[in-house]
């Protein structure tokens, strides 16, 4: 007599910390699974608990509530399909990293996380202990060997399962973005497949986390390392998995095969998605920026208008005697084609002011940068007036290509609580201007068309903070300067190695020099979505104080 099971997987949006919002979703997905005539509903990696939770993790109570949960949902599905979901779980002075599967009002049984991933934005073996390998579980017909997330990327958690008779592999997963990521996942669970001879259904969260996105893109392969699965990045969704038996074993039964979108989109999305979640999760409704007339503030107006609509955003144009008329032009054009709230507040008063009252300690002096930057600062002083008048969230809007040497105020144009193109190089913000106005998705709130104006994306960029000021005066051109790094950032490239690309040798250390020392600007400034391995904040870690330089 032919067997057949159905797994009803939840690629779902988790939120740290809210475990009752988190159970409601679990118990959600359960019902629509019930009513499919599942025999299994499955959850993401530590869903309960939402992911990355960091030390949250560590705090008795919470591991309690999250246990509390995990308890309740047993009892509430206890008349139905069995229910797989992550969490916690603290076993005496041990802090394990468990799948849950929950069946006939109890916790049936707990698969633990043996490898820890600590690297990149990952830190487990901070919070948690490593078990020994778990074997699988029966859940009716079927024996499921669940390595967890990182388990799946290591031949020897996949193979002890499948030998100790396992008949297929399911992974539940946290697995955050960076571009590309996707390719190597499906690699990585091509070997499991190949080396096991079995098929596997991988199952990740989506939504974001502080800086990080879980992209979702779950799928499913049959041996031979076929496709028979593959759903949309970034959505949440529910999907009904039927798997046959066969003489040859257990076989998933084809379902959609998505075809994902091309990088750009993909980086773009994650922009957009991640800023909508960040206000969503931390209870934000609004955003202001101020818009400059260049190309930064520009994309950073378009993501925010396309997160949350065009009636949620404020843009600020704040001038001042070196304010171009171009730049007034191609602010107030970006908000209009968005159709944003556009406010123009002139600095020129103030500015003026402060320089009179620092006259007496500033005489004798040169003028520089000090005073340059008190524009930005005053701009970043009325910005923050308005956030805190209005309550809504100030958006930084330094692009990585800044952020990387330094090439902002502090207290000025960084002042804010979330930076969406942090990670993205000031190369790569041209040709996304260009894309999102050669593109529009059903899930942008802003308008489609050329809503960035040609004018900004081809002129020069420049502060403005000087007569004839350009970017080029005390930076090297962008299309040299994010190559450099991008070697020394994100690849760890040594001074020598950048120089044997045929890059002048001062020219290099004047960059590194410029990375080093602004390290203490990037460890107070604002979050922003992770788009590469290698993004300020949790991927790089490097000591603020550091007098060590590269002699090669």
């Amino acid at each position: 007599m032919a067997q057949n099971f159905r797994l009803t997987i939840a690629q779902m949006n988790a939120t740290v910390g809210d475990i009752s919002g988190n159970a409601a979703k679990a118990l959600a997905a359960w019902n629509e699974g019930k009513v499919a005539g599942a025999d299994m509903v499955a959850l993401p990696e530590m869903f309960i608990a939402g992911y990355q939770a960091q030390d949250l993790i560590m705090k008795p109570a919470f591991g309690i509530a999250c246990l509390d949960a995990i308890e309740n949902l047993a009892r509430q599905t206890a008349d139905g399909p069995a229910l797989g979901i992550g969490g916690p779980l603290a076993e005496g002075d041990a802090l394990h990293n468990v799948y849950f599967i929950l069946q006939g009002g109890k916790v049936a049984a707990t698969v633990r996380k043996h490898h820890l991933p600590n690297y990149a934005v990952f830190d487990e073996k901070r919070v948690f202990e490593s078990a020994p390998i778990s074997g699988p579980v029966r859940v009716g017909p079927l024996r499921l060997g669940i390595p967890i997330c990182e388990d799946s990327w290591f031949p020897d958690v996949a193979e002890a399962m499948a030998e100790s008779g396992a008949e297929v592999i399911f992974v539940p997963n946290g697995s955050p973005y960076y571009r590309d990521k996707f390719d190597r996942r499906l690699t990585a669970m091509v070997s499991r497949v190949i080396e096991n001879d079995l098929p596997l259904i991988y199952l990740n969260l989506v939504g974001a986390q502080d800086d990080q996105m879980f992209d979702g893109g779950s799928f499913a392969l049959n041996r031979g390392a076929k496709l028979a699965l593959q759903l949309p990045l970034f959505d949440e969704v529910i999907q009904h998995i039927d798997l046959d038996k066969t003489d040859a074993g257990w076989v998933v039964v084809d379902g959609p095969k998505l075809t994902h979108p091309g990088a750009w989109e993909r980086d773009y999305r994650v922009m957009v998605q991640c800023l909508r979640d960040y206000m969503a999760k931390t209870g934000f409704k609004q955003v202001l920026l101020g818009l400059s007339g260049g190309i930064d503030s520009a994309l950073v107006a378009t993501i925010a208008t396309d997160a949350l609509g065009a009636e949620n955003v404020r843009c600020v144009m704040l001038p001042s005697e070196y304010t171009s008329q171009g730049s007034l032009d191609d602010a107030k054009a970006v908000a209009e084609n968005l159709g944003c709230r556009y406010d123009f507040v002139p600095i020129s008063e103030s500015r003026q002011a402060v320089t009179s009252t620092l006259a007496p300690l500033f005489a004798g002096t040169e003028p520089g940068l000090p005073e340059e930057n008190i524009q930005s600062r005053l701009r970043g002083l009325l910005l923050m007036a308005l956030s805190n008048k209005f309550g809504e969230m100030l958006l930084t809007t330094g692009n990585k290509s800044e952020v990387a040497v330094g090439y902002a105020t502090i207290y000025g144009d960084m002042a804010g609580g979330y930076n969406p193109i942090k990670d993205l190089y000031k190369m790569r913000v041209f040709e996304t201007c260009r894309w999102r106005n050669d593109n529009h998705r059903d899930w942008m709130k802003g308008p489609s068309g050329t809503v960035i104006p040609p004018t900004i994306i081809d002129k020069p960029p420049s502060a403005e903070l000087r007569p004839d000021q350009k970017d080029e005066d005390s930076l090297p051109p962008y299309k040299d300067l994010d190559v450099i790094l991008e070697q020394l950032v994100d690849h760890e490239a040594s001074v020598a190695e950048v120089v044997g690309m045929g890059f002048d040798r001062d020219l290099v250390k004047k960059v590194e020099n410029m990375i080093y020392i602004s390290e203490y600007k990037r460890f107070q400034s604002a979050p922003g979505p992770r788009l590469t391995p290698r993004a300020f904040w949790l991927d790089r870690r490097y000591p603020i104080v550091n007098r060590w330089r590269d002699p090669s």
